[in-house]
């Protein structure tokens, strides 16, 4: 039986100049005497951070889930990554996290998801398109579950 894809991919974190947010907190206050006062503070100056994993080719999946059952998707997705937790990056868990939309990164954004009624993946707004989404800076390049914005930058 041939095993599926992962739907993460590793990226290159050992890139000359690539930052990953990490770092310089703990740099500024490991010798200050609140620190050394506060005993719940374990001294380690490791991140919980996990860099170095793309989720989109789980957002893609997701996307065109749409309109499946949602335990059969649910099933397969959590079998082809290594935690389950970027699944409701897209998915709502309830009515209150609903949104139209959801900015993944700097300037990536996705369609909100969540389980209808009928146990099925549905959009959140069905009638959002890349047409409708505006750049927030000039500087990047913006995407809509993965094509481009169609609208230019607006500086007003």
């Amino acid at each position: 039986m041939q095993r599926k894809k992962p739907l993460y991919r590793k990226v290159n974190t050992r890139t000359h100049g690539v930052r990953h947010g990490d770092g310089g907190e703990w740099r500024e206050s490991r010798g200050t005497k609140a620190v050394k006062l506060d005993l719940s503070h374990n001294g380690s100056m490791h991140s919980h951070h996990r860099h170095g994993l793309d989720y989109t080719p789980l957002f893609r999946f997701l996307l065109s889930r749409v309109g499946n059952d949602w335990n059969e998707t649910y099933s397969e997705a959590v079998a082809r990554i290594d935690r389950s937790d970027p699944i409701f990056w897209l998915v709502a868990r309830s009515e209150d996290e609903r949104q139209p939309y959801v900015r993944l990164g700097e300037s990536s954004y996705y369609s909100g998801l969540y389980v209808d009624e009928n146990k099925h993946l549905a959009l959140v707004d069905p009638t959002l398109t890349v047409d409708n989404m505006k750049p927030t800076c000039r500087c990047c390049t913006h995407t809509f579950n993965g094509e481009r914005f169609t609208q230019p930058y607006d500086e007003s």
